[in-house]
């Protein structure tokens, strides 16, 4: 499949892409490498993961990082109460030593959490670590050997490797560096908000009953808010919002009735401060410029 067939199915699914992220997707799937996405908040970094799971029909596994994440909730954990109810009934039967020991650390005992649970899927999954920026510098290091090798060791069972090697898309809203040794193991693009022709095409494709007037106007609209002094730029997704809501209000004119449009911005402004400042006034300036 060429970058262009690529490009062209994510579209067909609903995804928009520009030419320089499907060129790296494409050399992502092309080369086995991992694809790192940075860029802000809302912007469509976690969608690139769903959609390509949909192109190649396969699963999505999603590794949501947060601060504190470690092996135990990123890679597996043993089944402490399966084990305690297996070593009592062992006593009961008169069973101990190895026998016992080599039962409960066995794979019937292992939880399998989003890392260990992509590498042993028998057809390769899309593996999405969502947010690795939020993640402890230290989980950096558990994450070197799965993407150097695509294997995870064990202490009481070895190294389990890949039974195939999983899509790795990993999104960073660039809260911290990343270290270099986790940058050089990934193929690297950034995701910035899109123009407005990319941002029309992605409205017509998730809201295509949606009345072409309105829909000009909303991303004039959403493009020009942007432009103000927000602490939360809306993205891709509180645009797709905003034209629900407007829909669902029966708005057909951005201008027709100011009242409507400023309730209409619970949709797209997310902090107390934005909503108090993007005024009427400044809302029906931002929108006369769209209209």
């Amino acid at each position: 499949m060429s970058w262009t067939d690529l490009q062209t199915k994510m579209a067909d699914i609903g995804y928009v892409a520009s030419d320089d992220m499907s060129v790296a997707i494409h050399l992502a799937l092309t080369l086995g490498r991992p694809l790192l996405l940075e860029g802000a908040a809302g912007v469509g970094k976690t969608e690139v993961a769903r959609t390509l799971a949909q192109v190649r029909d396969t699963d999505l596994v999603r590794l949501q990082c947060y601060e504190g994440l470690d092996a135990s909730q990123a890679i597996y954990e043993w089944n402490y109460q399966r084990q305690l109810l297996s070593i009592r009934a062992a006593a009961e039967d008169g069973e101990t030593g190895k026998s016992v020991e080599s039962r409960i650390f066995s794979r019937d005992f292992l939880l399998e959490r989003p890392l260990l649970a992509a590498i042993t899927k028998d057809t390769p999954p899309v593996l999405l670590i969502d947010e690795v920026d939020r993640a402890d510098e230290e989980f950096e290091a558990y994450l070197l050997e799965i993407l150097s090798d695509f294997q995870i060791t064990v202490p009481e069972l070895g190294t389990i490797k890949a039974v195939s090697r999983p899509i790795v898309v990993l999104t960073s809203n660039g809260t911290r560096d990343l270290s270099d040794a986790l940058r050089r193991r990934c193929l690297y693009t950034y995701v910035d908000y899109p123009d407005a022709l990319t941002e029309l095409a992605i409205l017509n494709a998730r809201q295509p009953g949606l009345n072409a007037h309105l829909a000009q106007q909303i991303i004039g609209f959403t493009q020009g808010l942007r432009k103000e002094d927000l602490e939360k730029v809306p993205g891709i997704a509180e645009t797709l919002d905003f034209a629900a809501a407007l829909s669902g209000l029966g708005v057909a004119d951005l201008t027709a009735d100011p009242a409507i449009l400023q309730h209409a911005l619970v949709a797209l402004l997310k902090t107390q401060n934005d909503q108090a400042n993007i005024t009427t006034k400044i809302a029906q300036r931002i929108a006369g410029k769209a209209a």
